[in-house]
């Protein structure tokens, strides 16, 4: 809870004046009625929310609040779609709250009257239920979510026209309507009044949406910065310095609100681009080439509070663009979730930082490297369909498909793992300038047993879309407008900012795009599900940030529909540069990050991670909460650069026949506080398992660590957890004990020893 200086320790008549002197000098006065709207609504027993929603928007609003007359509290509100809110616990039937507001409109601040509630007075009734998307005219099967704003409720339905009641069909995920129906619902909560009964009609291939005409050149708001050759080096260096400055710096910036993009249109520049947190670099120009830096684009151990280590470099990227490094090679020294794709390197990569300290574990795709390729004291690495000039260097897990240049598969010394092809990939989604200056997206074909960079032999082979049916989501957009762009039939283009979600977004057009630039986060609040994606073909997820909410999700983005049995082989669902956090940022909670029910999906490049650091009061074994991080349970899913780490139980569990996985990074959670807490059978949670009834598996380049750091007595029993049968193979995994704290017993079931001292690997090359 945020407290302000001026309510510590004052008593309210003080308090009062001196809010109102403040408002005086920065030129507020008393508010006027036709400002706001405000109420405070029973959610509990013990519970209130006081809601303010300003007829202007407000940069900020706060309320100051007494229970009993007593205890004054001084509270910055959380900004839901534009509705203040605050949530009062602690009080019992009959407990009196007096509560005024201090909002900022158009510069000046302006203070409320005091207003007054009693908890329990009246009736209290459950909040009506609410639908996403709402009811409308559909082209295709919709996913209807419901919610409820108020905590503990449940929800009763039907689809038949009857008047739901306590005794209806209980809601308990996401109904499937695939024709012509109306959703009647009503919440229910012991202790209040039934909600008022809520309905949507969802009539269903009447009509096919067409998205409205959206601007070829749009504007994509303040955080995206357009280069143009014609500008000057220095005004260009000055804007990628100042940037740079403000989201450099690992104690103040890795979990900071700070999001933005480089977009280069195509020339050449003479810059030096140093890539800070949340920021996205890419080339403007339909093929690498199109757009050359001669100078850098830059990652590197920058603070000196990282003290040579490159270990917290996530959430950076950079794409479809040449560079002629300045010193022959360029840096790119990462930990998760800072993809280098696309891009033309004349010249060498040193994926290590400056000081040789360790940085932990990256991903190039769709590149080609003319000189060496170095990791050295980088942890564990993918490289998918590119082009080396040679590759050096290999500490635990080197993983490579589809690559030319690539060492040999020598796993476990070194440990270099190598697949000729990769079996099935589709490079992301982009934006880029035609000839004529408007703005497209291009979309890459489908590759089967790929080899080398999509545009080696000419251009990258694939289809376009104007932007004019893209719906360009930035600052001032809520889940129901975003959501009503995906029903006109439109695709999205996230700008960089943090968006936050009463409604599950609803992408059920077949080949909808949805690509974000400059880490845009999506952040449900109130328990809903983030997105949800419809058991559809072609659908494109890139470059999007889901960050839990305070209250608990089921999922953060489901893909398909539970049980489905439609092939998407064809055109499958992409999942490519996606990433999920639980806490750190605030203390998020989700049960599980990403489900995967439709066949075929294609997840390539995830980082899926529970916080183990962060911002105060974001991070503990009961404070951000998550059981999974992945969970599969459609057949032919196939996995290409796969992250999770520190979830509390099962970090990926694969209930899909025929699934396969290039690469695996993961730690398993450090903050278990004893076994008791940590024990599925045995010790602890496999990090990946495999489920029961799944006969058919494969997996290349795997690894695991420990750093039980809170109780290093704890141990898992082992880190991959499979079935027995001839179908179920995996090559190439490892153990590691992370400064001997804390230990896991075997490396698959009952094979590999247990991790050794030393923060050595214990291996295993081939199981069975």
């Amino acid at each position: 809870m945020h407290r302000s200086a001026a309510g510590r320790g004052r008593r309210p008549g003080v308090l009062v004046l001196f809010t109102a002197l403040l408002a005086l000098l920065l030129g507020g006065t008393a508010a006027a009625a036709t400002d706001y709207t405000q109420s405070a609504t029973q959610l509990s027993g013990s519970q209130a929310r006081i809601s303010f929603t300003p007829t202007t928007p407000a940069a900020y609003v706060d309320v100051h609040y007494l229970v009993g007359g007593t205890g004054q509290q001084n509270v910055r509100m959380t900004n839901n779609a534009g509705s203040w809110q605050q949530t009062v616990d602690n009080l019992s039937t009959g407990s009196v709250l007096e509560y005024w507001f201090t909002y900022e409109k158009s510069g000046p601040q302006y203070d409320t009257p005091h207003f007054t509630y009693t908890q329990g007075a009246g009736s209290a009734a459950v909040a009506t239920p609410t639908f996403s998307p709402g009811g409308g005219t559909f082209a295709t099967t919709q996913t209807v979510t419901l919610g409820t704003a108020t905590p503990g409720a449940s929800i009763r339905y039907t689809v038949d026209g009857a008047t739901p009641s306590a005794s209806s069909t209980p809601y308990s995920g996401p109904i499937t309507v695939s024709r012509t129906t109306t959703v009647k619902a009503v919440g229910v909560k012991s202790g209040l009044a039934d909600s008022p009964v809520a309905a949507a009609t969802f009539t269903i291939g009447q009509a096919s949406a067409t998205c409205p005409a959206q601007s070829d050149t749009p504007d994509f708001g303040p955080n995206v910065r357009i280069f143009d050759p014609g500008m000057s080096a220095a005004s260009i260096q000055s804007q990628l310095d100042a940037d740079f400055n403000a989201l450099k710096d690992t104690q103040t910036a890795q979990f900071s609100t700070g999001r933005v993009a480089h977009l280069f249109k195509p020339g050449t520049y003479a810059v030096h681009d140093n890539v800070g947190y949340y920021t996205s670099v890419a080339g403007l120009g339909q093929n690498p080439d199109d757009v050359t830096i001669n100078g850098d684009v830059t990652v590197d151990a920058f603070n000196a509070s990282d003290q040579g280590q490159a270990l917290q470099n996530f959430w950076r990227s950079a794409e479809n663009l040449a560079i002629n490094p300045s010193s022959g090679s360029d840096r790119w020294a990462v930990a998760q979730a800072a993809p280098f794709r696309r891009i033309d390197v004349h010249g060498g990569l040193q994926l290590y930082p400056a000081s040789y300290g360790y940085a932990s574990g990256g991903y190039v795709a769709d590149t080609k490297v003319s000189g060496q390729a170095a990791s050295v004291s980088q942890q564990q690495w993918y490289t998918r369909d590119s082009s080396l000039g040679s590759w050096d260097g290999g500490v635990w897990n080197m993983v490579f498909s589809g690559t030319t240049g690539a060492p040999a598969n020598t796993f476990p010394n070194p440990p270099e793992t190598t697949l000729a092809t990769t079996p099935v990939s589709r490079d992301v989604p982009y934006l880029y300038l035609d000839g004529s200056g408007k703005y497209r997206v291009f979309q890459p074909s489908l590759r089967t047993n790929a080899s080398g960079p999509s545009w080696a032999n000419g251009a990258t082979p694939g289809t376009s879309l104007p932007m004019n049916q893209f719906h360009v989501v930035k600052a001032g957009d809520t889940a129901a407008s975003i959501n009503s762009a995906l029903a006109s039939g439109c695709n999205l283009f996230f700008t960089p900012g943090i968006y936050h979600l009463d409604q599950t977004l609803n992408v059920t057009r077949a080949d909808t795009v949805v690509l974000g630039i400059g880490y845009p986060t999506l952040v449900p609040d109130n328990g809903v599900d983030a997105m949800h994606v419809a058991d559809v073909d072609g659908v494109r997820l890139k470059g999007l940030l889901f960050d839990a909410g305070t209250t608990n999700s089921a999922s953060l983005l489901t893909v398909g529909t539970q049980g489905s049995s439609a092939s998407h082989a064809a055109d499958p669902v992409s999942v490519q540069d996606v990433f999920f956090r639980i806490g750190g940022q605030i203390a998020g909670k989700a049960t599980t990050s990403l489900v995967v029910n439709s066949n075929d999906t294609i997840i390539d490049h995830i980082w899926a991670w529970r916080a183990d650091h962060g911002n105060g009061g974001t991070v503990g074994w009961n404070v951000n909460t998550a059981d999974t991080g992945l969970l599969v349970n459609g057949a032919n899913v196939l996995a290409t650069g796969l992250f999770v780490e520190h979830y509390q139980k099962y970090q990926v569990v694969w209930d899909g026949q025929n699934g396969r996985t290039i690469f695996f990074q993961n730690e398993m959670p450090y903050d278990v506080p004893d076994q008791a807490s940590w024990n599925s059978g045995v010790n602890g949670y496999a990090a990946y398992k495999v489920g029961d009834n799944v006969t058919s598996h494969e997996a290349w380049g795997l690894g695991s660590y420990c750093f039980f750091s809170t109780n290093p007595a704890v141990s898992a029993y082992h880190a991959f957890e499979v079935p027995h049968t001839a179908g179920v193979k995996f090559h190439d995994l490892l153990t590691v004990s992370l400064n001997y704290q804390g230990t896991i017993t075997h490396v698959i079931d009952d094979a590999g020893a247990v991790t050794p001292s030393g923060t050595a690997p214990s291996n295993v090359v081939n199981f069975p």
